[in-house]
């Protein structure tokens, strides 16, 4: 695989963080991978595994203990580490990504219109009747031309979605990261959801980075797949692999790692992750049960 078909290079990365008593508990263990440019990355796993830390560590949330995090975005002549950045050029490479976050983070007191058009007002210099027909533009890509005047609070669920997809993609973004998109939204609203990020994905041409443990969804949209369970990378592959063991009969798939694939795609009540005798360091912090 050429250098410049990867835009995200993550590299033994490592995050921890203290629980009450002072101990430090690992949450990402060593996590190794790509992200391809164009591509549609499926981070998933259960509870507690680190994939949502994994995402705020990519978007320079997070400061992480060691590893490194390599950019190569269209405009970039060389990669650049995040974890060594200042903030002003970590600010800059942020511009060039789209976040969608799980609630769709709306402003409670902004209209739709004023939400998609705020990253354009604080980050470009472009003139009003400008930003007006970006954001006319966005909201009619999301179908949600006709709510623009509307406050969050009037929105559903599906919609809140529908217009943070519009405002994470107002700058025109390279890469968009979703946070468990399909998160609260009842089967028939996961899927038009899922169908709009990959109707997006085509026309603006963008890398699009998934969390999310909704395995129906992860299926529809994936081009590639990552399997983290404690920290750790298990598998990263095609989806047709994933497919290939979520169809498989677990007497039939041979190794830990896999098993524990095979239960988790399939929801089985038994297996090595509900086997297992108590619980990892990590989700006794956030207290899984």
């Amino acid at each position: 695989m050429a250098e410049r078909d990867v835009v995200i290079t993550v590299r033994d990365l490592v995050k921890s963080f203290r629980d009450d008593a002072g101990r430090e508990v690992r949450v990402l263990d060593g996590v190794s991978l790509d992200v391809r440019r164009g591509e549609t990355l499926v981070i998933m796993g259960g509870s507690g595994c680190g994939k949502s830390t994994l995402l705020n560590c990519l978007i320079g949330e997070y400061a992480i203990n060691s590893g490194r995090i390599l950019y190569q975005t269209k405009n970039m002549r060389q990669p650049a580490d995040i974890t060594t950045l200042a903030d002003a050029e970590l600010n800059e490479i942020r511009k060039r990504f789209g976040i969608l976050f799980q609630s769709g983070a709306l402003f409670n007191s902004l209209t739709l219109a004023e939400n998609v058009a705020l990253p354009l007002e604080e980050h470009s210099n472009v003139d009003p009747a400008v930003i007006e027909f970006v954001v006319t533009m966005k909201l009619q890509q999301v179908k949600m031309l006709a709510h623009r005047d509307k406050m969050p609070a009037q929105l559903s669920g599906g919609q809140k979605k529908r217009a943070g997809l519009a405002r994470a993609t107002a700058l025109d973004p390279e890469i968009l990261f979703y946070d468990e998109p399909s998160a609260g939204l009842d089967p028939v609203t996961s899927a038009a959801i899922d169908e709009l990020m990959m109707d997006l994905s085509k026309k603006l041409l963008v890398t699009s980075v998934v969390v999310t443990h909704e395995m129906d969804s992860a299926f529809r949209i994936a081009d590639r797949m990552v399997m983290l369970d404690r920290g750790r990378v298990l598998r990263v592959g095609p989806r047709q692999e994933f497919e290939a063991l979520r169809d498989a009969r677990p007497e039939d798939v041979s190794g830990d790692a896999d098993r524990l694939i095979n239960q988790f795609l399939n929801g089985y009540g038994s297996g090595p992750l509900t086997d297992a005798e108590g619980l990892s360091e990590f989700e006794k912090l956030i207290g899984v049960t």
